[in-house]
């Protein structure tokens, strides 16, 4: 007799339809039967049916019905998510195909965080074109907040950079490549460029370039800034655009935090000077993350051994 687990997955396979698939996923983002049923260009009374032979199929609950429309419980959610990554399977396929016909030899999506964008990525392009030379890729650039979900949702294949801390351990897995420590930069016009054995006070008139919020170098720096008698920066800009910092460093008296790999190529040339002081937070683990359970394309599983080489040579 076939366990429950067994049951559902032979009737689910012999039931399910993308349809149902596509409507679970409207409703989720609508919040409201009518409006995914719209969307569809289906009858309320059809999407309602199809909600409901999908929670026979699956035996669980999927939304809790409310006065102002339906809201996923914890097995909707889980589905919702699960369906977003069946359909951007399917349009990773499609254009793996459409990429094959045109000449190329794959596709593969990489997200990188500052922490990657400027030295490892490069690198790790450079390598894996010498071997693929028609590979099809793709960059997208952002935080750890708007990628991970992508990388989870399977919009993107791989995310290079700073490792996420303690989040999402059991859906991806979470690959270190090296350790980064973090720099005290400025431009090479500021006031303090050149002085040595800086302390924390010295700092303290100047502006400064902060990494978003959402991010973990952010919580440390926040928390470093309240230990300093409550500290406030006279001006404090919010920016995850190198180039813009670059600018705005080299134009104005502000003080950024960055990645060493990340400064390294601009403080040899003359565009930023490291400060002298070293703050007691900041390093961490650079590396690779993705998905747990699911087959990587070929694409990506070169690129993942490309990321590996660069880093070794960084190391």
């Amino acid at each position: 007799m076939p366990t429950g687990h067994a049951r559902i997955v032979d009737r689910v396979t012999a039931r399910l339809k993308l349809k149902q698939l596509r409507l679970l996923v409207a409703v989720g983002k609508h919040g409201n039967i009518q409006y995914a049923a719209r969307e569809l260009n289906v009858s309320q009374p059809s999407a309602t049916k199809m909600i409901q032979d999908l929670e026979l199929d699956f035996e669980v609950q999927l939304f809790e019905r409310t006065n102002r429309g339906v809201v996923p419980t914890p097995y909707g959610e889980a589905l919702i998510r699960h369906g977003k990554l069946i359909f951007a399977q399917i349009s990773n396929a499609a254009q793996e195909l459409d990429d094959l016909n045109e000449g190329s030899s794959g596709r593969v999506v990489i997200g990188t965080l500052l922490a990657a964008s400027s030295h490892l990525l490069p690198l790790a392009i450079e390598q894996v074109l010498q071997d693929r030379p028609r590979l099809a890729i793709k960059v997208v650039e952002g935080t750890n907040e708007v990628l991970i979900p992508e990388l989870r949702s399977g919009e993107i294949d791989l995310v290079a950079g700073r490792l996420p801390t303690h989040r999402y351990r059991d859906e991806l897995t979470q690959e270190k490549l090296f350790d980064e420590h973090i720099l005290v930069v400025a431009g090479t016009d500021h006031p303090l460029a050149g002085r040595t054995a800086l302390e924390f006070g010295d700092l303290k008139q100047f502006g400064w370039i902060l990494p978003p919020v959402e991010t973990t170098l952010r919580r440390q720096l926040n928390q470093y800034f309240l230990r300093q008698d409550q500290y406030h920066p006279p001006f404090a800009l919010e920016s995850v655009s190198y180039l813009t910092n670059r600018s705005l460093l080299r134009s104005r008296d502000y003080i950024a935090l960055m990645p060493s790999h990340v400064a390294a190529q601009d403080i040899d040339v003359g565009l930023l000077v490291r400060l002298d002081l070293t703050l007691p937070f900041g390093n961490g683990p650079v590396g690779v993350s993705y998905r747990r359970n699911g087959r990587m394309s070929p694409a990506g599983e070169a690129m993942l051994q490309s990321l590996r080489k660069a880093a070794a040579r960084i190391g």
